[in-house]
């Protein structure tokens, strides 16, 4: 239940079109159910503003699958992270309006006839090109959370000078989200250049000595760049849902 089934619900009572009976067991799904193998979280949408998300890699197939059936049911927008290209064409057999993003590893599902409104201002940038699918995992939450996403990639330090011919468009930027593997570097370089917040997501690409990440991770927690902010090693989804918080702020629910 999101907040505007509550508010209709809240409604319909009111104009005495259903009855506390019926409100009752419209409500009775609050705050969980048991699916024996999970708990879906059906309070979520109220109180955080999204679904809960579906995190696909250690669980098997039929349990993802019956997830998002429940979900589905609910007309609410569905995201599945860290998804192979196997469990969507599962996936869309039960669910046909699921769709799947192959260099972000998610399915997405969003409600028909519930158009939102976009969000701008958010700008994903990448060090490398290696980097991209980290970067597409950002951009593909953002935008199931009601968001537009710019992107510019492979900009990243080994030739500053591709950076700076994004001026433009930073300049525009509300929020950047800024994935870079090796030392993580950019990050640092975006956030001397910009007054808005500046989300680092180190990734794993990199030789040995990066440590599968965590040498761009600890390059990007001891940024000296002011606002810049860091999630996990490969987090995109973490930095995509914190970009979308930061856009929604001062905006009406």
């Amino acid at each position: 239940m999101n907040p505007e089934d509550v508010r209709r619900l809240i409604l319909a009572i009111r104009s005495r079109r259903i009855g506390v009976a019926d409100a009752m067991d419209k409500l009775r799904a609050l705050p969980t159910e048991d699916l024996g193998y999970a708990r879906y979280d059906t309070h979520r949408a109220l109180r955080r503003g999204f679904p809960e998300v579906i995190f696909a890699r250690g669980k098997t197939d039929e349990q993802v699958l019956g997830i998002l059936e429940r979900i589905a049911g609910r007309r609410a927008p569905i995201l599945v992270t860290h998804a192979p290209e196997a469990l969507y064409l599962r996936a869309v057999e039960h669910v046909p309006t699921a769709r799947y993003h192959a260099q972000a590893r998610c399915i997405t599902v969003e409600p028909e006839g519930r158009p939102r409104p976009k969000r701008r201002g958010l700008l994903v940038l990448t060090a490398g090109t290696s980097d991209i699918p980290v970067a597409e995992e950002a951009v593909v939450t953002a935008e199931i959370m009601g968001n537009e996403a710019k992107r510019a990639y492979d900009v990243g330090v080994a030739g500053i000078h591709r950076l700076l011919q994004q001026g433009a468009i930073l300049r525009k930027a509300r929020v950047i989200i800024v994935v870079a593997g090796m030392e993580g570097a950019l990050p640092s370089v975006v956030g001397g250049l910009v007054s808005v917040p500046v989300i680092a997501v180190p990734t794993s690409q990199g030789y040995g000595a990066s440590f599968g990440g965590l040498a761009a991770l600890l390059g990007m927690l001891n940024s000296c760049s002011s606002g810049t902010v860091v999630v996990n090693i490969d987090n995109g989804f973490g930095a995509g849902y914190a970009a979308s918080q930061m856009l929604s702020l001062g905006r009406s629910r």
